[in-house]
Parts: C-alpha cells; structure tokens; sequence
C-alpha cells in the first residue's frame, strides 16, 4: 500500500474518532486491536488489511465503504458535542436549556475552525500556535460568549461591566445574568477578575495542537456568592507571577473549595470518553444534588 494511501485513510479515521469524542483506547477496545497499532495506523505509519479496516469502521459506527469514501472526499468534519453527554436535571439560568448550551458549544468550534483555516492557509500554523495557552482560553471564552450572546436569550453586557452576559424581560428588567470562562483543564474552579455573585460557567475543551481545533468536553455552571458576602464562593489570591515565564496574571480571585464543589455538582456536560472525575473531590459542606455526577 501506498505511503500516500496510509497517511489518507489513518487522517480520516483519526478525524473520525475525534469528531465522535472517542480516545484511541476505546476505538481500539471496539476494534479489537492495541491503541499503539491504532496510533500507528492514524499516523500514517503502519500497514492494515481489508479485515482491519472493517472493524474500525464497524467500531466507528459506518460501513467500510462509506471509510474509504470519506478519506477521499469529505471535507475535515468540525468537532461536535456528544447530546447524550448532556446531564438530565442540571441546574441552568433562568431561560437557559441544553439545546441552547448545544448550539453556543458548536458554534465556537465552527468560529475556531475557520479562524484556523485562514490562518493555515496564510502560513501553515493554527491560532493556538501564536498565543499562550491562558491568552488562547481567553479567545476562546470571547468566542463563547458570542455565541452565547446570538444564539441563546443571554445577551452581551454592553455597559462592559459584569457580568459577561444578561437575560432581560421583555420590558428590559435584567432577570440573570452569566460570566463566561473556558479554560483548557477540565474540573477547573472559577477564576475572576472581581469574584462577584451570580451564574457562572466555566467550559471546558480539548485542543488539537496540529489542526488547531477545540472541542468542549466538560461544561459546569453555578451560581455563586460573591467575595464581598457572607459564606463567600470567591476568595482573593492577588495577580501571581508564573515562575517560568516570568509574566504576571490578572486573576486576582479564585473559587473555594465549597465554590469549586458547586461548579463540579453543576456539570452540564461531561464526555466520560475524553474527561475521568473519578478522582476528583468536592468538599463535605456541599449536598451533591440529584443530577450531580458526583452523587454517590
């Protein structure tokens, strides 16, 4: 077989695992072969038989022949969040349902991948290649935030004040408000730059570092109290240095640890494919509500 033909159809299984939120462990498990020859096949490097193909494709929920055609026709399909990854009950802001949550997550990795398109097609390297990882979460929770603002009842706060965004009535009395924050380290607590109450999300995403995609893998949102009252969710840490760059951050408030238990409690959506919480913990002075992921 051809190099070229190797390298066609290991992308396009790769693309495929990756747009259906798959590790390369439970392809493999599915397909009955080891993740290493998994890897080896996505990377081009790594000869395979008819036989294999077909279980990859069984294993990917398509026919071989729909494989084959796919590696040498469709476009690169733009990362998508798993509906049934969704968490039945979860709390949200007033106004606020899953299918909106749905269509602002997907819509920010379209607006990423035709940012990168451009860029690639310019010099070959995606955005996140150009900025600091903090920077690119940065970019990328405006881009939520957008999308937010056009697609769901919350709208952009055009004081440029907190919060990042509002809900209003009809006769334009403000009913919620929303601060938004991505972040690449899935289970994260909240960072802000004021600590003050009210709903906040924080999303979650994988990033590809070659093709400069982002995919949402954990989205929680709670509403929290602010540092200035009592049983505060925030708590001040001033603007730190990081050691091995030598710049200095502007978070100046970070969750408790009751704070980052209700983000936790207040998971939305988790991918238990890319995300294991199994680990995590969630402080004692927080019931787990019925939806939580936690609950035991």
């Amino acid at each position: 077989m051809s190099t070229d033909a190797k390298v066609t159809i290991g992308r396009m299984i790769r693309l495929l695992r990756e747009s259906g939120g798959l590790s390369q462990e439970k392809l493999a498990e599915r397909a009955g072969i080891t993740y290493q020859y998994l890897s080896a096949v996505e990377n081009g490097k790594e000869n395979f038989t008819v036989g294999i193909l077909e279980s990859i494709a069984t294993a990917l929920g398509i026919e071989f022949p729909s494989l084959i055609e796919r590696a040498y026709t469709d476009p690169v399909p733009i990362p998508s969040v798993k509906p049934d990854c969704f968490i039945p009950g979860a709390s949200l802001p007033p106004e606020l349902c899953a299918s909106h949550i749905e269509s602002a997550l997907n819509e920010t990795h379209k607006v990423v991948r035709l940012i990168n398109t451009t860029l690639k097609r310019v010099s070959g390297r995606p955005l996140s290649a150009y900025i600091q990882g903090n920077n690119f979460s940065g970019i990328v929770s405006n881009i939520l935030c957008d999308s937010f603002s056009r697609l769901t009842p919350y709208k952009h706060n055009h004081d440029q004040r907190y919060p990042d965004l509002v809900c209003k009535t009809d006769d334009n009395h403000t009913l919620a408000g929303l601060e938004v924050k991505s972040t690449i380290r899935p289970g994260k607590g909240g960072e802000s730059h004021n600590g003050h109450s009210g709903w906040h999300i924080v999303a979650c995403f994988a990033l590809d570092k070659e093709s400069g995609d982002i995919r949402f893998i954990h989205v929680m949102f709670a509403d929290l109290i602010g540092h200035d009252q009592p049983n505060a969710d925030w708590k001040y840490v001033g603007s730190k240095v990081n050691e091995d760059t030598g710049s200095q951050r502007t978070e100046t408030y970070v969750t408790t640890g009751v704070g980052t238990a209700k983000l936790r409690h207040g998971t939305v959506y988790l991918d238990t494919d890319a995300v294991n919480i199994a680990r995590w913990r969630t402080s004692p002075d927080v019931t787990a509500p019925a939806h939580s992921p936690f609950k035991k």
